[in-house]
């Protein structure tokens, strides 16, 4: 496989597409199926929605930053993160969905609004890394796509995510994992292994989580 580039123009498209995809796959779940498990274990699908939606306006406070040079952190602690998952499954179908589009919908306006110059504004992540304001969507774009597949409908599959978009998440992951060399086998597969979900490849060792 050959190194993936990747560009704002890029990220952006990729954030949206994998809203789109996420959006259609709980449009449809009732409260039982919101309750049922994800495929993230310990997780229910209400656990994963509360994720995603609470992870829009934590983005949201990172693009403040950028907009503001107000120093805004994604989440004031630990506790109020895992309180954001936590909210899922007391929440009713309705609430989550609406929820999660409203967030979705606030990030990406602000994102929207930002200058060239406020784009390369440096924001601190919730991991502590220091990076530009460009990262953002990117940042976005992994969390609502691979959710999407991770709510286990059905619907949504590492093959219904944008090629170049699997790319760029190959590319990454395998560094970060600190990989030489990759398993043959169809794009999405291999960036299933290395997400450390289930996938189709024949005889490739297993690896722990990763997002």
């Amino acid at each position: 496989m050959t190194t993936a580039t990747r560009t704002l123009t890029d990220s952006r498209a990729w954030a949206g597409a994998g809203t789109e995809l996420l959006l259609d796959a709980v449009a449809g779940l009732d409260e039982a199926g919101f309750s049922a498990p994800s495929v993230l274990p310990g997780w229910t699908r209400k656990h994963l929605v509360a994720h995603v939606a609470a992870n829009a306006d934590a983005l949201g406070n990172l693009v403040h930053w950028a907009a503001t040079g107000e120093e805004t952190p994604m989440y004031a602690s630990a506790e109020e993160r895992a309180a954001g998952i936590d909210k899922g499954p007391a929440l009713s179908a309705d609430e989550l969905r609406s929820w999660l589009t409203a967030s979705a919908h606030r990030l990406a306006a602000g994102l929207g609004r930002l200058t060239d110059e406020q784009w390369r504004h440096r924001v601190v992540t919730a991991q502590g890394r220091t990076v530009p304001a460009t990262e953002l969507p990117w940042m976005r774009a992994r969390e609502v796509c691979v959710h999407a597949v991770d709510l286990g409908t059905g619907v949504v599959t590492f093959a219904d995510l944008p090629r170049g978009f699997l790319a760029a998440l190959v590319d990454e992951i395998r560094a970060k994992r600190g990989l030489t060399g990759l398993p043959e086998g169809p794009l999405p597969a291999v960036a299933a292994w290395l997400a450390g979900r289930p996938h189709s490849l024949a005889d490739a060792p297993e690896l722990g989580p990763w997002l």
